[in-house]
């Protein structure tokens, strides 16, 4: 498994996104899952302290292996029917929380999960400073930022603890970062984290043209035509791309992986899974290194909507 820098922390080019770890998993289900992981290589957990159980759910899969991974969760969304927010006080809180939940003494990356307009970012960047001075986080990131924000927070770091990554939509289907948070992040040497690198599954081939989308699938959950994603013109692409990775003897999955982490920006791809056969799949994406030619065909097959 090839791995990437970000900041201080060396994480394999694919993580292990675990929001399924609380919204659609058992908890017995999830130590085969995190096993899977390990052994095929992925040292990189994602979570959320939002995410229900998924923090301690991930703690307790991992047991004293702790110290052999990276783990990043974040904060700031609403938890338990609270406010959330970035306030320095509530920074204080979710981190002590998310301490515990994890069972560790330290968060290794530990991430904004959306800009919070009611708090300068300059203050909250100073309490994660006081975090990382205090050895309670190692790095720090943030989720769903735009490049306009990136450009801020940078800009109010002024020596401090500053961003090391930015985790946002980004896959075939949805390219809307592409031209201004992908290229900011580029140019501040911010690592780029993809979430919904399949599309909520629309890239893993579980989906056909037509049909109904299967019992208990995620885009199930996102109501009429799974949220907009079910549409001709995605099909359109899947087919293409699932065509184009065939012939090459891949699958379309294996091609969603890939291509995002033939990007530069991208430090780890964020793929979630539910059975350990699929963490090995997408962990047999990384084996796959896309020429820059072979992205630029991608390219054409899935334009920007």
């Amino acid at each position: 498994m090839d791995m990437r820098r970000i900041g201080s922390l060396e994480v394999s080019v694919i993580g292990l996104g675990t929001n399924n770890f609380g919204f659609f998993m058992e908890a017995d289900a999830v130590p085969a899952v995190v096993d899977a992981a390990l052994e095929a290589g992925i040292n990189f957990f994602d979570t959320a302290d939002s995410y229900l159980e998924s923090e301690s759910r991930l703690a307790a899969a991992l047991g004293s292996r702790r110290d052999e991974v990276v783990i990043g969760t974040k904060f700031g969304s609403p938890v338990d029917g609270g406010a959330g927010g970035a306030s320095p006080a509530y920074v204080r809180t979710a981190v002590e929380r998310s301490l515990a939940e994890l069972g560790t003494d330290r968060i290794d990356l530990y991430q904004l999960h959306r800009p919070d307009d009611a708090t300068p970012i300059t203050d909250t960047l100073g309490a994660l400073d006081d975090l990382v001075r205090e050895g309670k986080v190692r790095e720090i990131g943030c989720s769903n930022f735009s490049a306009a924000q990136l450009r801020e927070a940078e800009a109010a770091a002024a020596g401090g603890a500053r961003f090391v990554t930015v985790q946002n939509q980004w896959n075939l289907l949805q390219r809307d970062d592409e031209p201004e948070a992908v290229v900011e992040a580029e140019r501040l040497g911010i690592g780029y984290l993809p979430y919904y690198p399949l599309a909520s599954g629309l890239l893993s081939g579980k989906y056909t043209r037509g049909e109904e989308a299967p019992a208990g699938t995620r885009l199930v959950h996102f109501g009429e035509r799974g949220g907009g994603m079910l549409s001709d013109r995605n099909f359109d692409v899947v087919e293409a791309a699932t065509a184009w990775a065939a012939e090459r003897g891949h699958s379309v999955l294996e091609l969603a992986l890939a291509w995002l982490a033939a990007q530069p920006v991208v430090a780890s791809v964020i793929a979630g899974a539910t059975k350990p056969e699929q963490v090995r799949a997408n962990a047999a994406a990384a084996g796959w290194v896309l020429t820059p030619d072979e992205v630029a065909e991608v390219d054409a097959l899935a334009p920007p909507a």
